[in-house]
């Protein structure tokens, strides 16, 4: 996940930190559910549900995960 946000921050120049906290937690989610995919032949459903279908509390782990990288890029 950090090295996927990390070269997203530095593609944009920075200006994906732009990005409300819904677009950033749902850019950590589709680049979880593409690592499962990359990792397991038949991962299990809840590891790769789309993004409205998470629950509230992974929602806002994601955002927290993508602003705990953009912290570390300051």
């Amino acid at each position: 996940m950090y090295e996927q946000v990390r070269h997203f921050l530095e593609l944009s120049g920075g200006h994906a930190s732009r990005l409300s906290r819904e677009q950033k937690s749902r850019f950590v989610a589709t680049c979880w559910t593409a690592q499962m995919f990359k990792h397991f032949e038949d991962p299990k459903p809840g590891y790769v549900a789309d993004w409205p279908d998470l629950p509230d509390w992974q929602k806002e782990t994601d955002s927290e995960i993508f602003e705990a990288v953009e912290r570390s890029l300051k």
